[in-house]
């Protein structure tokens, strides 16, 4: 039979040829009815998605690696890649991930970049970059034939980045106008992680105020034949060590003998 099993595709041709040996002594009801109209290719089982094509010199350890499933890869994968690696702090924005659904591009209009139900962030760029490099076809939107997609990326940053210092001018705007009418704003957080950098810059400068002062009294110590003890004393009590030190030099480690006189007292 081979690999492949053809036998469902020759019911026809098999059925007239059993009839015409006389092997069997009438057509079945549907002999007529396939010759006339055989079924479509639609109908028998499609062939299995086929792998991508292998080097026949590189040696796979396992054989289960042949069933692994394909690689999904999609364009907006890359943009948003190239993205977000060049503006990493937008992932640090809050963001509830039920707003997208991954069909907004089918209901919204990124011919802009700003949307009336959702605020503006990373993925409204992605979007955007798409809308320029493939348009809308299902509302009669084409893009640009010129258009390639570093143009692309450009122009949706540009755009980001005007929505960006709108939305920044219009907070200070508020924040002005509220302390003019008596409002009071406590410190912010950049106000306080710079106070707790500066009370950790001035605990390390006494640290290390004292650690080179400790360093040039170790290394005239070893200069001046002083150890490092005495060094350490200011100018009045180092005299004082000094003389001190002469003094227990001249007083003998053991009692002086008795020199003369009765050695028994009556």
């Amino acid at each position: 039979m081979g690999r492949f099993d053809f036998r469902p595709q020759r019911v026809h041709q098999t059925a007239s040829q059993l009839f015409a040996s006389e092997r069997i002594n009438h057509l079945p009801s549907w002999h007529e009815v396939i010759g006339t109209i055989p079924p479509a290719q639609t109908l028998v089982r499609t062939q299995p998605l086929q792998h991508q094509e292998r080097s026949r010199r590189q040696r796979t350890t396992k054989p289960s690696k042949l069933f692994q499933p394909q690689r999904v890869v999609y364009e907006e994968d890359t943009l948003r890649k190239n993205f977000f690696g060049d503006h990493p702090w937008e992932l640090a924005r809050p963001r509830v991930v039920l707003e997208n659904d991954g069909r907004d591009a089918e209901r919204k209009d990124w011919s802009l970049v700003t949307q009336p139900d959702r605020p503006i962030d990373g993925e409204s760029v992605i979007q955007r970059q798409m809308f320029l490099l493939h348009g809308n076809p299902a509302k009669g939107q084409t893009p640009d034939p010129q258009m390639t997609p570093a143009k692309a990326y450009d122009q949706a940053r540009k755009e980001f980045y005007e929505m960006r210092l709108q939305q920044d001018i219009e907070r200070r705007v508020a924040r002005e106008e509220a302390m003019a009418t008596g409002a009071y704003f406590g410190k912010t957080t950049l106000q306080i992680g710079m106070e707790l950098e500066d009370k950790i810059f001035e605990e390390w400068k006494a640290w290390a105020t004292a650690e080179v002062v400790r360093e040039e009294q170790k290394r005239a110590a070893m200069y001046t034949g002083v150890d490092n003890d005495t060094a350490a004393l200011p100018e009045g009590e180092q005299e004082v060590e000094a003389a001190l030190g002469e003094l227990d030099s001249a007083i003998p480690a053991k009692g002086q003998e008795a020199l003369g006189g009765a050695a028994i007292r009556p």
